[in-house]
């Protein structure tokens, strides 16, 4: 789908965002749309159904006319990654310690490889994405989980867990925005994870992919910021969430510590692979001309957020859900119904609704303890949404009578 000529997402967001055809959709190419079959609506993994920004389709276009050899270093990509950055605290990241990834998730493996050794503790917040906790365990680190509390009106930090966890561990390894939570750290937690991470002498990975999809409103502030944690931080990001570009993986790593990326690099050379052309291409032209379909893209998006959170308060109150204050996610917990101990499978079989089971959000040793929540992915057209939502409601009210 394009716009028409002299117009924006910002003035089309229920035509451009809203307009979705569920076939057209369930193309066989599509995970998300063939992993559970014909009749199911996956809110599953992590990708959104909007059409491309027609900025990036034209780029890609217009680089398809020309061979596709080995790409040189992209400078524009490059300086307009920096000039962004900057705006989100940053200031003048060099460009030997920027380095490109097939993807945030290689990314992360990396940099528990490159800078921790087999054995180390390695802290985390849980529940989790779930690549965190099987990097640190695949990678024979331990996982050194500090369990979040959930408040009245959103996931918390728990301060006394998290200085716990630091004990003897050499690495941070942090979510902002928070994946399934939902969780912008605010200025005040930042600043006493700063401390934390200083006081033990903690060096971070901070995934801030999703920094994009924030409704916070104001700019994001990045953990690195604060000059006293910048060459202690190595943060990882990517296009991917913002622009829904999965399919044409890049990601990258960067700090102002040259060195540091430097020791990560010299621990995987050889294991990780390159972007390709097109992904380069991709990521400038979202940067230099995707503004405006982000900005369409996230309003819409918060307003699927409020229609969710006003369905689940009237129809089915019982169910608890902090309302994320980024990301496309939502974090359901459904611990109240018959059927928590296979709440997955329930509504699979019983809604035809594709939703990620709690447990996977983290390590073996806690899983049980999210058994009943599901992360639920509401970035699809509001009609698809709805009729998801009626579909689980009819479901979890009809079985628990």
């Amino acid at each position: 789908m394009s716009l028409p000529h002299g117009t924006s997402p910002d003035d089309l967001s229920d035509e451009f965002f809203g307009a979705l055809d569920a076939q057209a959709l369930a193309h066989p190419e599509s995970i998300k749309w063939q992993h559970y079959g014909e009749g199911v609506i996956p809110m599953w993994i992590a990708d959104m159904d909007f059409p491309v920004a027609p900025p990036i389709l034209r780029a890609l276009e217009d680089r398809l006319t020309r061979p596709l050899g080995y790409p040189t270093t992209d400078t524009r990509l490059i300086t307009g990654l920096q000039a962004k950055w900057k705006g989100q605290g940053l200031d003048e990241v060099p460009a030997d310690g920027i380095h490109f990834t097939p993807s945030v998730v290689p990314a992360l493996y990396a940099g528990i490889h490159g800078l921790t050794d087999p054995g180390d503790r390695v802290v985390t917040m849980t529940p989790i994405y779930h690549p965190f906790h099987l990097a640190i365990q695949e990678l024979g680190r331990e996982v050194a989980a500090a369990r979040l509390r959930e408040g009245e009106a959103r996931w918390e930090i728990d301060w006394d867990a998290l200085e716990q966890a630091a004990q003897g561990a050499k690495l941070l390894m942090l979510c902002h925005p928070h994946n399934p939570c939902g969780r912008v750290w605010d200025a005040e937690e930042l600043r006493r994870l700063r401390d934390l991470v200083l006081a033990h002498d903690l060096r971070v990975i901070s995934d801030e992919l999703h920094a994009d999809l924030s409704f916070t409103g104001g700019p994001f502030e990045s953990f690195a910021a604060d000059p006293r944690v910048r060459d202690r931080t190595l943060t990882v990001t990517g296009p991917c969430k913002a622009f829904n570009t999965a399919g044409l993986g890049i990601g990258v790593m960067f700090t102002h510590d040259p060195e540091l990326l430097a020791q990560v690099r010299r621990r995987v050379t050889g294991l990780g692979g390159h972007p390709s052309a097109l992904s380069f291409v991709m990521w400038r032209a979202a940067l230099e001309e995707g503004q405006p379909w982000l900005n369409g893209a996230v309003e819409y998006l918060r307003g699927n957020r409020d229609f969710l959170v006003s369905f689940l308060r009237e129809r089915l109150p019982w169910v608890r859900l902090t309302v994320p204050e980024a990301t496309y996610l939502a974090w359901l917990d459904l611990r109240g119904h018959p059927e928590a101990g296979r709440i997955q499978d329930f509504l699979l079989e019983e809604a035809r609704v594709a939703v990620h089971n709690g447990p996977t959000f983290a390590p073996d040793q806690q899983g049980a303890e999210y058994q009943g929540f599901v992360r639920l992915n509401f970035a699809t057209s509001r009609a698809l949404l709805t009729e998801a939502l009626e579909r689980l409601a009819r479901a979890l009210e009809t079985r628990r009578g």
